[in-house]
């Protein structure tokens, strides 16, 4: 139904789509305006409530003792339980819907480094492996999965409790050396680290019908890896790009530039995009219903290397590149409409 064109949702829409789509509306707003809310939030406590604000001030006490956990492996199994499993995020992977698909067999023992592309506006895909939901338990049996995301989603106070909820870490050197140095705690006997390797940068190009991928000039992971002898895996997140529409400003534009100023600047990608509504789907910020298929190819075994080349880094930055387009060639045909236009660019 059309009211001077906007297209609205049909009235007959069932309960389990509505709530599907308010769990959209609300993940999509807490990773994109969380922090804000977070500092709104404390602010207003601290300045406007007379019992509450002295609560406020044992939990920055509390704060400052947890301050490094984001960079020690985040919080255990305990905390992380009930989030990862609530009927909410049940909801919201239902919603696009989001399916995990694996290619093989994951030695349960040993870590690994996913690298998951495209970012896309926000990384949809990558909730399939963060939460327990999708069966990823079973799919990866032994697996302790985190999720890297930006730093300052941990020091932003109240909201910052529901990013560590999910399992995730931050998104640092320090953070990621935790990660792949230390095992994991009972009942897992290895882990997977998830980084969306092309970050805030990488959602600057995410337009609907393409993937474009920054990981020619990222070669961190790669040393990091080798330092290490971590397994590399490459993950694709297909459907990813086609969840909202932006102002695209390429690259060497005014628009570019003064997107890349900002991002440098607050750390957040400043994209304008548009996707749907709760009630019409001509405009919002909630990303539209079409399906993601995250899919995890098989494992590149590196060397451990401690100090590694340049040629070295560069040499098995290469292979998985190789290895990552022909994940991506292989899979296409069963998640992409007219899979022979499109291919993987990498940047």
């Amino acid at each position: 139904m059309k009211i001077l064109g906007v297209k609205f949702v049909p009235l007959n829409e069932t309960l389990e789509e509505r709530l599907q789509t308010l769990a959209a509306a609300f993940w999509t707003f807490t990773f994109a305006f969380g922090d804000f809310c977070g500092l709104l939030l404390t602010a207003y406590l601290l300045l406007y409530t007379k019992t509450i604000r002295y609560l406020l001030l044992l939990y920055f006490l509390w704060m400052y003792y947890d301050w490094d956990t984001c960079n020690r492996g985040g919080r255990s199994e305990l905390w992380t339980r009930l989030t990862k499993n609530n009927i909410s995020l049940r909801l919201f992977c239902n919603y696009f819907p989001i399916k995990l698909v694996k290619t093989v067999d994951l030695d349960p023992k040993k870590s690994y480094l996913f690298i998951c592309v495209p970012h896309g506006i926000l990384p949809m895909g990558a909730m399939g492996l963060i939460s327990d939901v999708l069966d990823c338990k079973k799919l990866f049996p032994g697996l302790d999965m985190r999720g890297i995301t930006m730093d300052q989603h941990f020091k932003i106070p109240i909201f910052r409790e529901y990013f560590y909820s999910l399992g995730l870490c931050a998104s640092n050197v320090e953070s990621l050396r935790y990660l792949l140095s230390t095992s994991p705690k009972s009942p897992y006997t290895g882990r997977a680290t998830i980084l969306a390797v092309g970050g805030a940068a990488e959602a600057l190009e995410s337009i609907p019908g393409t993937y474009r991928v920054l990981v020619k000039k990222r070669k961190g992971f790669v040393k990091l890896a080798l330092q290490h002898g971590t397994s590399l895996v490459p993950v694709v997140a297909f459907g990813q790009t086609d969840l909202y529409d932006q102002i695209y400003g390429p690259e060497g534009s005014t628009f570019r530039r003064i997107q890349n100023y900002i991002r440098r600047f607050i750390g957040l990608a400043p994209v304008i995009f548009n996707g749907r509504g709760l009630f019409q789907y001509s405009f919002g910020i909630i990303p539209k219903r079409k399906p993601i298929t995250t899919v995890v190819g098989s494992p590149i075994e590196l060397p451990k290397i401690e100090k590694p080349t340049s040629e070295e880094i560069n040499k098995y930055l290469e292979k998985f590149i190789k290895h990552l387009i022909e994940l991506f060639e292989t899979q296409k045909y069963n998640y992409i409409k007219n899979a022979e236009k499109v291919t993987l660019d990498l940047l």
